[in-house]
């Protein structure tokens, strides 16, 4: 059994470090383009972004992509930057709950599952490159 004498949940900047170790990971050739998506996390989602999406548990939402994808942006777009928010508390309850799988594993999911948003990818392209449950 681990011990886990004086050890303590994983910080919002431990989450942090997590998805940009996943973001750094990427194929090279989305590297560049993925650089410029802004990375947020907070513990979890707050109010208005959750009555936005109709969600009432904020433990249902791990992670949310805010902007237009790639696949459809144009120059008449608004200029704000896309982002990617990471929820980790809902992360954490999600670890959890799993029971199965490593957090930095269930985080760089998530993360890649968001930028998926941004690139316009499908699901077979997401499999491509996050092949997290093997």
């Amino acid at each position: 059994m681990t011990d886990w004498t004086g050890r303590e949940a994983p910080s919002l900047d431990d989450i942090f470090a997590m998805a940009e170790a996943a973001r750094a990971a990427l194929p090279e050739a989305f590297r560049a383009p993925a650089a410029v998506v802004v990375l947020r996390v907070e513990d979890l989602a707050p109010d208005d972004m959750l009555n936005d999406m109709g969600i009432e548990d904020p433990f249902e939402l791990t992670g949310l992509y805010d902007g237009v994808p790639m696949t459809q942006k144009s120059v008449m777009d608004p200029t704000g930057p896309d982002v990617i928010w990471l929820f980790r508390r809902a992360i954490l309850d999600e670890w959890a709950d799993r029971g199965n799988v490593a957090l930095d594993a269930l985080v760089a999911h998530v993360f890649v599952h968001e930028m998926a948003h941004h690139f316009g990818w499908s699901d077979e392209d997401i499999a491509a490159i996050d092949r997290w449950w093997e």
